[in-house]
């Protein structure tokens, strides 16, 4: 990949943590980090031309996740948070070693909601192309042992789409209302849920309108665990935060712009180009 500006004229980094993933919900992840290690310097990199990476096969993920993971250790990162759950998952584990700096994902933490829902069940709410995957049933199945069968995988895509489309700041009301029945009819065919955990970088928007549609149920976020794992890592710079974006016909650079105000979030973007 080439950066089609000045070098001169980005923010130097010292050592950042590089998070990257196809769509808006990886900004939770520099959130995060900027409120965790506010003096650590981040690259945030937004591969629009690669959106969804939940639609990808395998060999196309395997592709996309050797080529930026080599282009982001051009910036001498002290870590690599791959802020997407569907390569996290299915292909991040054949990629160990590829680069030098420590790599994480983000992985649904289907454990520790067991712990804490009893004899009761887990919902894990992701998009469809994710809850259908072999690899994540495999995924929860390794988690739970012998409980796999207090697992459920949900499509929660009409919830994602609330995220990306910007509903749930401009529509609150509207957003809090389809939440609650979407709840309403995940309760309804498994009425036994106990806890929620997440298989989606853009659900943790959404826990302002989970938590009082479902007070009480516990939901758990794969970012805290990731955070967590990244934090040893942290080299303390400026604070300061480089995002570069990929755009295609479909998904372009102004339109994740767009996307970044309305989360009230003001952050130059730079494209960059394959």
């Amino acid at each position: 990949m080439s950066i089609p500006i000045d070098h001169d004229a980005l923010p130097r980094l010292v050592r950042p943590v590089a998070v990257f993933d196809a769509g808006i919900g990886s900004y939770a992840a520099v959130a995060a980090i900027q409120r965790l290690l506010p003096r650590q310097d981040i690259l945030y990199f937004a591969d629009r031309a690669s959106f969804p990476y939940g639609d990808k096969s395998r060999p196309e993920l395997l592709a996309i996740l050797r080529r930026t993971l080599r282009y982001l250790d051009s910036f001498d990162p002290a870590a690599v948070l791959v802020a997407s759950n569907a390569p996290s998952i299915t292909v991040l584990d054949e990629l160990t070693g590829i680069i030098n700096p420590p790599v994480f994902g983000v992985r649904p933490p289907i454990a520790a909601a067991l712990a804490v829902a009893g004899r009761k069940a887990v919902a894990v709410l992701g998009v469809r192309s994710m809850v259908e995957s072999p690899e994540l049933r495999l995924y929860a199945d390794k988690q739970a042992g012998e409980r796999k069968a207090q697992v459920h995988l949900v499509n929660a895509s009409p919830l994602v789409e609330l995220v990306e489309s910007g509903a749930f700041l401009f529509a609150p009301d509207q957003a809090q209302a389809q939440v609650k029945a979407f709840l309403d009819a995940l309760d309804g065919q498994h009425p036994d849920i106990a806890a929620f955990t997440l298989s989606s970088t853009h659900l943790p928007w959404l826990r302002a309108f989970i938590a009082p549609a479902r007070p009480g149920r516990p939901l758990f976020d794969p970012l805290d665990d990731a955070i967590a794992a990244v934090a040893p890592h942290a080299v303390p710079g400026t604070g300061a935060v480089l995002a570069l974006v990929t755009e295609n016909e479909r998904y372009s650079a102004a339109e994740f712009g767009l996307m970044l105000d309305r989360l009230g979030v003001s952050l130059p973007l730079h494209r960059v180009t394959p």
